[in-house]
């Protein structure tokens, strides 16, 4: 059977390049028959990179077979995965995130998560000298998903690694890191098109607070004026996105990739007592600025308190 590879719901850059990153490993060097598939439709930075490395749009898959091979890639956490993600066979895991109980495999399989920023700096590792046979645009994904994740090395979660990386790309590419990064930092603030409900769960994550089910939200954009100007809105759908998805509240970040901080959206006192509680915030509207935060995976989620 085709090995299926995938990453999580709501595909960012990463969760839309690693899969076709790893696919064409194992499909070209391990002999190992893969494919790349999405759990849903990518954002707008991740369209602009297909696009620009002229790379075909993985198939999104609605249905995971029982027993079907499958990569997990840039995620293992069971609730951004298919509802029978432990009915399928399990081959292997490569991410960068902490570790979330509930996966379970056929017997032991190769599992590399690593402190890093983004999981295609650890798939480049894994490859190794390989990487020299990878075409144009699979070297190209990989580097677009380095800038994406590490906000081209302004998030606090970029290593060193990451950035030697991205750097070693990009000479390879004959590519200008800034002017490569703005092209897609443009093209992931164009969010004109999307509804509020689609905007809550485009960058989204499941986060259980202490009993509490959270859903926590971020955009990140170098022009926050278009999205902070529909607040109301975005504030208006939060309730039906929570109790569509079986949370108590939508936190919702709209980070400013240039300013490196992110405002907050504050629509009742909960998320009042959460903004005062974990970031140490005075809050006097329905917004609060918190400076220096970009990350929700470093400076986000382990410092929520309600």
């Amino acid at each position: 059977m085709t090995t299926l590879v995938f990453g999580h719901k709501n595909p960012d850059t990463d969760s839309t390049g690693s899969p076709i990153i790893w696919a064409w490993y194992l499909n070209q060097i391990k002999g190992v028959e893969a494919k790349p598939v999405l759990l849903g439709e990518p954002n707008t930075e991740a369209l602009f990179v297909l696009d620009h490395w002229d790379l075909e749009k993985p198939e999104i898959m609605t249905d995971l077979a029982a027993d079907t091979p499958v990569v997990i890639v840039d995620t293992n956490n069971p609730g951004e995965l298919p509802a029978n993600i432990n009915d399928a066979d399990i081959r292997g895991i490569i991410d960068h995130h902490r570790l979330v109980a509930g996966l379970e495999t056929r017997g032991p399989i190769e599992i590399n998560i690593q402190p890093l920023a983004c999981t295609a700096t650890i798939m480049y590792k894994m490859i190794g000298d390989d990487l020299a046979q990878a075409p144009r645009g699979i070297k190209g994904a990989m580097l677009s998903c380095i800038l994406s994740d590490t906000l081209e090395f302004r998030s606090p979660t970029t290593t060193q690694e990451d950035t030697a990386i991205a750097h070693a790309l990009a000479e390879d590419l004959g590519v200008d890191i800034s002017a490569f990064a703005a092209e897609m930092f443009a093209a992931k603030s164009d969010v004109s098109a999307f509804s509020e409900p689609e905007l809550l769960r485009m960058d989204s994550k499941e986060f259980d607070l202490d009993g509490t089910g959270l859903r926590v939200s971020v955009l990140e954009t170098t022009s926050p004026a278009p999205l902070l100007a529909r607040k109301d809105a975005l504030m208006a759908a939060m309730p039906g996105v929570a109790k569509e998805d079986g949370a108590a509240q939508v936190l919702l970040f709209i980070v400013d990739i240039l300013k490196e901080e992110a405002t907050l959206l504050v629509p009742n006192d909960m998320v009042k007592q959460v903004a005062e509680n974990s970031f140490g915030a005075s809050v006097a509207s329905d917004t609060v600025v918190l400076p220096g935060i970009m990350s929700r995976k470093k400076q986000i989620i382990p410092n929520l308190k309600l």
